[in-house]
């Protein structure tokens, strides 16, 4: 009795060195870090009002090419735009980097040319911000809709750079067909935290443009039938919020049900419920004392987190299976047999 195997080829040809790979990996997870301190900077440009610190004028500010502190929202903006221009660099050296380190086809390289893509597109957001006066106490519809562009494409540009740093780190690539019912949930709780995101942006908005003073207040804006666009849709986002709950917590119980043997999906749904209910607290938190710019930021941050836990937990559950081996025996008969651990080593 013969036993032949014949193993799934990866997208990519050719060995990669782990020693580089490995190197690329942390750099790849560092500069996710760095670029979600990026995206928290820009919120406190929107939630402190500086937004126009260097007036209409990019990517020169207030015509200087070298911004002279001429207010403190000069040297927010500023400094802001200088980060983010250190991000725009990051994510082309990235990219060159993986094209020296991984093979042709290698899902490393796809994913940092699509991380460049989605850079640009903020910085290409940014810049109509500013041109279009966008900014500061602008309470235009075009405002609002800008927004919600600008944190979607921040959301995708995140999963961009989760994903690079996972394949880099020895991440299986996704696989969509054969999942059975493990895709569903993960695909509804991804599209949902893009709709809670949106509604957030607009809700972060109303509380910077509208302050009220006392809880009582923000209410009777919500339901004022005179108020602007950005606070009667406020009153939607908890609704989004709770709903969008449901589809995560659903979608991390399914992942650690139908993946029983896999650790990693295991320790990542519990991360997203954890995440999850941290952000519900924050959330009721940030209502209560009227959206307060540092519990603001805090709101942020735990939503990114969520975004890139998500993300993560739906690389390691639609891989699973991805090395599957049918093994032959005596050319008639066959039989699967599911590995369910990840290689060694990217390749």
């Amino acid at each position: 009795m013969s036993i032949g195997t014949r193993m799934e080829p990866d997208r990519a040809e050719g060995q990669v060195n782990e020693a580089r790979a490995a190197t690329f990996a942390k750099a790849a997870w560092g500069f996710l870090a760095y670029n979600a301190l990026v995206i928290v900077w820009g919120a406190y440009v929107r939630a402190s009002g500086s937004g126009a610190g260097c007036g209409s004028h990019w990517p020169t500010c207030n015509g200087d090419v070298i911004p002279r502190p001429k207010s403190i929202a000069t040297v927010v903006e500023a400094s802001h735009r200088f980060t983010s221009g250190i991000a725009l660099v990051g994510t082309i050296v990235l990219a060159i980097w993986a094209f020296r380190v991984f093979p042709k086809g290698h899902r490393v390289r796809t994913a940092s040319v699509v991380s460049f893509a989605f850079m640009m597109g903020e910085a290409l957001i940014g810049a109509g911000l500013v041109l279009f006066e966008l900014v500061a106490h602008d309470k235009s519809a075009k405002r609002g809709l800008s927004m919600s562009l600008h944190l979607v494409n921040t959301f995708f540009l995140l999963a961009s750079l989760v994903l690079m740093a996972h394949f880099a780190s020895g991440g299986r690539a996704l696989r969509f067909k054969n999942q059975g019912f493990a895709r569903w949930p993960l695909v509804g709780a991804l599209t949902g935290m893009l709709f809670v995101g949106t509604s957030g942006g607009i809700a972060a908005l109303g509380d910077t443009l509208f302050p009220a003073t006392s809880v009582g207040q923000a209410i009777a804006q919500d339901f004022s039938a005179s108020a602007h666009i950005f606070l009667r849709l406020r009153m939607f986002h908890p609704v989004f919020a709770g709903c969008c709950g449901l589809l995560i917590l659903g979608a991390a119980t399914v992942s650690r049900t139908l993946r029983p043997g896999d650790p990693k999906v295991l320790r990542m749904s519990q991360i997203v419920s954890y995440l999850f209910f941290t952000q519900l607290l924050v959330g009721v938190t940030n209502m209560g004392l009227l959206a307060p710019i540092p519990v603001q930021l805090l709101h942020l941050v735990v939503a990114d987190s969520l975004w890139v836990s998500l993300v993560l937990l739906t690389a390691h559950t639609l891989a699973f299976g991805q090395d599957t081996k049918p093994l032959t025996i005596d050319a008639n008969t066959t039989t699967t047999a599911a590995l369910a651990t990840e290689p060694a080593a990217p390749h």
